[in-house]
């Protein structure tokens, strides 16, 4: 048998982790001296409260090397094989802990390790991909090949209201062009090779700048794997949201326009107001 283990950067709602059986290692949200576990004890309302308090952004680190060792020791003792999914390598150390944690416990050969190249519900895609095979009884080594074909496929953007968490914690390149009076800007922010790299930039009001960013993609959408379609959002005006998946609903592709809400860690670093519709290519 084969558990699918992802780190909580992959912000599938709980429904989603309960549906297809798949457990959530957290990463660690730090509010000043005090530290937290994303999607355990913190959320992203108190996150955003603690910012505008202190008046600066949170941070962030990978997961506990210790709290690996147990969730992966927990299934190898059942004589479980594991897929366990990380944020993209080029954003965190959480997959080189993953590594370890296996080698610690000698079982670098049952616990299998998937560097997603990718955050939020990029990740979430390829975790439920791998999800399906595992209830299938498909093997663990298969399964990691199929998912590596799949990461390709992958399309994770997104929309930020403000450009202040993103340049405050350094994690999106090419930022700096944008400081100070452009930080009204709202760009388009894209998962290309595992990293973030800002794209189109548009003004206006957020409601008018989502649906602009959504329509932009609807040729691609329409020839997107129909299984499933994200709007993973931080926090966004409702009507915003409704409105972006009654337009998903218009194109009368999708078998599942799925709703989420990005966790801690994510909303740490893009703020609030965030929207993004991810996708994979057939």
């Amino acid at each position: 048998m084969v558990k699918i283990i992802s780190d909580s950067t992959c912000d599938l709602s709980k429904e989603l982790i309960e549906r297809y059986n798949i457990e959530i290692l957290p990463l660690h949200i730090l509010l000043g001296e005090e530290e937290y576990l994303d999607g355990v004890n913190i959320t992203p309302d108190e996150i955003y409260a603690w910012s505008d308090a202190n008046k600066t952004t949170p941070k962030t680190s990978a997961v506990g090397m210790e709290e690996a060792e147990e969730l992966f020791r927990k299934y190898l003792d059942q004589g479980m094989e594991l897929v366990v999914f990380s944020i993209s390598e080029d954003m965190s150390t959480t997959a080189n802990v993953m590594r370890l944690a296996a080698e610690e416990l000698a079982a670098a050969e049952r616990v299998h390790v998937v560097n997603s190249a990718n955050l939020s519900t990029g990740i979430g895609h390829l975790v439920i991909e791998a999800a399906v095979l595992a209830e299938s009884g498909v093997d663990a080594k298969t399964i990691v090949r199929h998912i590596e074909i799949k990461k390709d496929k992958v399309r994770a953007s997104f929309v930020v209201d403000t450009l202040v968490y993103l340049y405050r914690g350094g994690r999106c390149g090419g930022l700096t062009a944008l400081a100070g009076g452009a930080l009204k800007l709202h760009p388009r922010i894209d998962v290309i090779d595992g990293k973030m790299t800002p794209g189109k930039k548009y003004r206006g009001k957020m409601d008018h700048v989502v649906m602009a960013y959504v329509r932009e993609m609807e040729e691609k959408l329409k020839h997107a794997g129909k299984s499933r379609v994200f709007v993973t959002h931080s926090g966004c005006d409702r009507a915003t949201v409704e409105q972006v998946k009654e337009y998903l609903k218009s194109l009368h592709h999708f078998d599942e326009i799925l709703e989420t809400r990005a966790g801690g860690v994510i909303s740490s670093h893009c703020g609030p107001g965030t929207l993004g519709v991810l996708y994979m290519e057939e």
